[in-house]
Formats: C-alpha cells, structure tokens, sequence
C-alpha cells in the first residue's frame, strides 16, 4: 500500500482483499486452536502481545461503562507472548491437570469488521496495521460430561510483517460474567 494510499484509508474500513485475508487469518487461528497446535498458534502472535480478557459485572444502564474492569482491576488473561508460551510448555509437560485429558474445542468467528489502524488513537501502530473487531463462539467439551460454550467478541490489532498477519493486541469481553466453567484454560 502507497503512503498516500495508507494515509487516506486511516480509520476507514479494509477493503474486500484484506477483508478476506484477515477472515482466513482468523479460520487458521480456529483450526489451529481446534487442533490442539499451539505451538503453531503463537506463531501468529506477535512478539509484544497483549492478549487481555477484563471479568465484566452487571451494572445498571447508566453505570454500563463500569460494567467492564479496566486495567490493573480483575482479569480472566492478562497476558504475553511469553506467559503463553510458558503456558503452552506446560500442556506439554504433563503437569496440567485441567488439560489432561485434553479438552475438544471448536471455535466459531463471525461478524469480522476491519478497519484500518488510526496511528492517533492507537500509539506504536500505523495505518498499515488493522483494527478487527470479530464475535466468537467457542465450544469446550471435557470428559465425559463437562460441557462449556463461551460467547463474546474480541477486538485485535493485527500487525503486518513480512511473514504474514500477526496479533498484537487482543482484547476479549466474554458476554457471561459468571463463568460455569470448572477451569479456564481455553484460548480465544
């Protein structure tokens, strides 16, 4: 993309191309995740990932603002490239008991909205780079009866780089904000 080009598309919606490329983005994360490569999957994580899911609380409609814990309050993931990683080790290590058995997931993405990134409202990214709002639906079966279906919408930052679309910054807000499930080592 030409500067002028970049400059002039600040803010404004991708067109069809990166629209299409950004949704196979999302489907190999979900045939990664489904599959249990994770290894594989932080390959499309950017080294200074955010990767954040803030606890939510019921509010009254004009205290909706609050309804979602900022930073440095309560969080489900608060997390980096590197914490993942340490994670993902951990899977392999055996010593994960609320993944051993592993569970069986399916993650469903929709609603896929890109934008190009405003340098402006979002500091060390440029225009190049891409704002994605996405709804998902995850599926998590465990054992013979532990069923768990999460339901929200994650807002990415997807970087360009020479390999490829990576995320950067991850924000996930689950539609529950009590959780049924007896553990939460999911990925989203």
């Amino acid at each position: 993309m030409s500067t002028t080009t970049a400059q002039s598309a600040v803010g404004a919606r991708a067109d069809r191309d990166t629209h299409f490329e950004v949704e196979q983005f999302y489907f190999l994360e979900a045939e990664l995740l489904d599959d249990g490569r994770f290894t594989d999957w932080l390959e499309l994580l950017d080294d200074d990932l955010d990767y954040w899911m803030p606890t939510r609380t019921n509010r009254l409609r004009r205290q909706q603002a609050l309804s979602i814990a900022a930073r440095g309050e309560a969080a489900y993931y608060e997390e980096t490239k590197e914490s993942l990683t340490w994670r993902i080790r951990r899977f392999d290590s055996g010593m994960a008991w609320a993944e051993d058995p592993p569970s069986r997931t399916r993650h469903l993405v929709t609603n896929v909205v890109v934008h190009h990134v405003d340098p402006d409202e979002h500091t060390g990214f440029g225009s190049d780079d891409l704002l994605v709002r996405s709804a998902f639906l995850v599926y998590r079966n465990r054992l013979q009866h532990e069923q768990n279906v999460f339901a929200g919408q994650r807002i990415d930052i997807l970087r360009r780089t020479e390999t490829g679309l990576r995320v950067a910054r991850r924000t996930i807000l689950l539609d529950q904000n009590i959780l049924q499930a007896k553990n939460l080592s999911t990925f989203f």
